[in-house]
């Protein structure tokens, strides 16, 4: 197993297919002048299967997809197919803005995709607009409405709650996915965005709006932790129609029962969301490196893992990356 200094267990792996992406929320990406990984420099879905498959013997069991906007890299379910045939894959999911949905759902699901998470932080077009600078918002709805008819049921909606711009979108994006059997989750705004404007000031708060779904529908009711590493804490509403989650990075950090690494597009791995240091999975891997060599690097990466990611630290560093670099 992957065991950190802290006795974290580490068994999910959030693989970024490409750092591209077809809209540019300013949370997450500059709106122009981006100078995106030139295709040779990405991990290629027969290195992707192969690190894998080395994760899976240090006891790694989910895997996450992610970008960018991994539906702009070409084939995509191809390489579902692929890990799906790896032994011991407990969880195969993918993380979309949902623009390409429509056209993609379908085989994707008969490549093995398990889960869907779909990136959807308002319902009023002209936010929309603002927030990820295209409109698309038609399309991403069509690619939910799809995703149900081929047969994904409890999709996640991600929605990233931001000081003065969300609030008025909290309770529609409730009374949306309590419509639609959805299962919501709200965000905090974390300091990755490439245009560095985050402040804190901006952080809508996870308990501010849970504070404003109780005004709309009463009180939520605790939902039993089933996992005690997923990072949302998951609540019910009161007249049992569906599920809202809360992901508080910033104002209640999760990092003691973190369980998750990531792998960039260009195969940089990654023990935190935050970290400044990064461990070279494509050097391994292009220089014919043994699975034991590949292990030994998992297992250091793990072990240089630091307690937590340390927002609220006055030494706070911010990474040097941006989310879309990354891999949410």
């Amino acid at each position: 197993m992957l065991v950190d200094s802290f006795g974290r267990i580490h068994d999910s792996l959030r693989i970024s297919v490409t750092d591209r992406c077809n809209i540019r929320c300013f949370y997450c990406m500059p709106n122009e002048n981006i100078q995106f990984l030139p295709r040779e420099e990405l991990l290629s879905f027969e290195e992707l299967t192969r690190f894998a498959q080395i994760a899976l013997q240090a006891g790694i069991r989910k895997f996450r997809l992610t970008g960018g906007e991994p539906l702009v890299r070409r084939d995509l379910p191809r390489l579902v197919a692929s890990l799906r045939q790896l032994p011991g894959v407990e969880d195969l999911a993918l993380t979309t803005n949902g623009v390409l949905l429509a056209e993609q759902v379908e085989a994707l699901r008969a490549a093995g995709l398990m889960r869907l998470n779909v990136s959807l932080d308002s319902l009023r077009r002209e936010v929309f607009e603002q927030i990820t600078r295209r409109d698309e918002l038609d399309r991403v709805l069509a690619g939910l409405r799809r995703a149900v008819e081929v047969g994904f049921g409890q999709i996640r909606i991600n929605a990233v709650s931001i000081r003065g711009l969300t609030e008025a979108d909290i309770v529609p994006l409730a009374e949306f996915c309590r419509e639609s059997g959805h299962t919501l989750r709200f965000i905090e705004y974390m300091p990755l965005d490439a245009d560095q404007g985050w402040t804190e000031s901006l952080v809508l708060t996870g308990a501010k709006v849970r504070a404003r779904l109780e005004e709309a529908f009463g009180q939520l009711e605790p939902s039993a932790r089933t996992d005690p590493s997923q990072p949302a804490v998951d609540y019910r509403f009161a007249d049992g129609i569906g599920t809202v989650g809360f992901i508080n990075p910033v104002s209640e950090p999760f990092c003691g029962d973190c369980n998750r690494l990531r792998i960039t597009a260009e195969g940089q791995l990654r023990n935190c969301l935050f970290s400044t240091e990064e461990f070279d999975v494509r050097a391994l891997l292009r220089n014919g490196a043994s699975a034991a060599e590949i292990l030994e690097l998992l297992r250091r990466c793990v072990g240089a893992k630091k307690a937590g990611h340390g927002i609220n630290d006055p030494k706070f560093i911010r990474p040097q990356r941006a989310m879309y670099q990354i891999g949410g």
